[in-house]
């Protein structure tokens, strides 16, 4: 971060800023007889809202002023944020001040500015998917089912976080907004599709925000920013309200916050019915952040480093195996399992994903927006034209058998490891391929979309860092609808690894 930028920052928050040398981050030491600044690199979701409720040091609108800040002078170099409004911010923190002081709760979230994924809807902001066929639509009048209960717990949507178009692949660039950088190495990718959530939480410009994982866009940017991430079980957090989501059978909405303890916290306010979605679940009797005082991991764990299927990078692989270690020290019996699945799904993953886009364009391939989209999604959805419902529905039996080699599975074990991405966060100039073992790879992301196939919760914790300074992430999947045996293991893996470096925030 250069000096120009400390004084940038310093100017802003009318407070002094220090580069810390040895952690290459920014620092803050308040002005005396000030009140000390949070910091959302080190403070917890609960922990602020808990401040906010009981109305101590930090006030919503000190911890909004303190979020702004924090882009005002990050985004410009990380392009985390699309689009924001201050205004809007600023009034609803506001708000949460004032029913705090008329001694009303205004929820467990109170006050937490919220980043949202530009594939969903925030009112008064336009959901542009990445892509310019919908960047010159009309604001949203109204807010996804999953902004809707954070905000209704307390949150503060504070703006849209980028996506790669229509959320299709695991780099986060459109032609609309361009590229995103991870925050551990502005050359590198944070990911996709949820890469500007993850950036902008990983970065410390908002402590919480909203993502989808259709093929692994909650896990993969996770990974890639040094997060824990979880995808709930399809139908945990709902996709309900006036249209049908995109992805039917594949994506899950979710949050995205730094440590699992937050990310149990979001969720716990977001799971439960919803009666628009077809797919939602019942809502869980046990709570999920009680579950989190009982953080362990089960008896038994299988541990695959392949499933079977996947070539991965030597010292993403080390550096997972070590963690893996770690779970066996917390009492977890590991059994390794080379082969989980007979073969790769990724074709029959892409015949749903295709069509499911193809039909999200089916009013924009015959105008001229469509020649502006990013040609490779172009050429998907040119393709999935002409997929039969027979091979749909193939692609779906190939669900249920991958489902079904899980249950297997879990007759022996209940929670299996593997890798997160074969490959660390690339560097963008490979224009969405990773580097396995020196070579290119454009499916370096082989461990995540069956999972979303299989409907599995699964998770990730960041399992430690490469020689050059890239997070690695571990996956833990659980069985069907198992949401807490994940959240209960990650929690635990998590504190065991004990990982709390900060990214650097400048280029390597």
């Amino acid at each position: 971060m250069t000096t120009d930028c400390v004084r940038q920052y310093a100017g802003l928050s009318k407070r002094w800023a220090t580069e810390d040398p040895k952690r290459g981050r920014l620092w803050l030491r308040a002005v005396p007889g000030t009140v000390p600044m949070m910091d959302f690199l080190s403070e917890s979701v609960v922990g602020l809202a808990q401040q906010v409720r009981q109305g101590e040091v930090a006030a919503a609108a000190e911890v909004m002023d303190h979020a702004l800040q924090r882009i005002a002078v990050l985004n410009p170099s990380i392009n985390a944020f699309v689009a924001l409004d201050e205004a809007r911010a600023r009034a609803g923190a506001a708000a949460v001040d004032e029913a705090v002081s008329a001694g009303r709760d205004p929820g467990p979230l109170a006050g937490i500015p919220l980043g949202v994924k530009d594939l969903e809807d925030a009112s008064g902001f336009v959901t542009t998917h990445g892509s310019p066929a919908f960047a010159g639509r009309e604001p949203a009048t109204e807010e996804s089912a999953l902004v809707a209960r954070l905000v209704a717990a307390g949150c503060v949507v504070v703006g849209k976080t980028n996506t790669p178009e229509l959320g299709w692949k695991a780099a986060t660039d459109n032609p609309v907004f361009g590229s995103t950088c991870n925050p551990w190495n502005l050359g590198h990718t944070p990911g996709g599709s949820s890469g500007g959530s993850a950036a902008a939480v990983s970065a410390g410009m908002v402590p919480l925000a909203t993502g989808s994982d259709g093929g692994g866009s909650i896990r993969i940017p996770s990974a890639c920013c040094g997060l824990s991430g979880m995808k709930p079980s399809l139908g945990r957090v709902p996709s309900g309200g006036r249209s049908a989501p995109d992805w039917h059978e594949l994506s899950t909405k979710g949050p995205i916050a730094r440590r699992i303890s937050d990310v149990a916290a979001a969720l716990s306010v977001v799971v439960g019915p919803d009666p628009t979605d077809l797919r939602s679940l019942p809502r869980p009797e046990a709570s999920w952040t009680d579950a989190l005082e009982d953080a362990r991991p089960p008896q038994r764990v299988a541990w695959s480093p392949t499933l079977g299927y996947a070539e991965v990078d030597k010292e993403v692989l080390s550096i997972c195996q070590r963690a893996v270690e770690l779970m066996s020290s917390l009492g977890a019996e590991i059994v390794e399992v080379d082969t989980v699945f007979d073969q790769d799904p990724v074709d029959e993953w892409l015949t749903l994903s295709g069509v499911y886009n193809a039909r999200t364009y089916a009013d924009v391939r015959t105008t001229p927006a469509y020649e502006l989209s990013d040609p490779v999604l172009r050429m998907i959805i040119d393709q999935a034209q002409s997929t039969s419902a027979i091979e749909l529905v193939e692609a779906e039996d190939l669900s249920y058998a991958l489902n079904y080699r899980l249950f297997d599975l879990f007759r022996d074990v209940r929670l299996l490891l593997t890798p997160t991405t074969a490959a660390a966060a690339p560097v963008r100039s490979l224009d969405g391929a990773g580097l396995i073992n020196g070579a290119e790879d454009i499916n370096w992301v082989k461990f995540t979309y069956p999972f979303n196939m299989t409907r599995s919760p699964a998770a990730t914790v960041c399992a430690g860092l490469t020689g050059t300074g890239i997070p690695v992430g571990l996956q833990l999947i659980g069985p069907q609808h198992g949401d807490l045996v994940v959240l209960r293991s990650a929690a635990a893996l998590e504190q065991a690894i004990g990982f709390d470096t900060s990214p650097p925030l400048s280029a390597g």
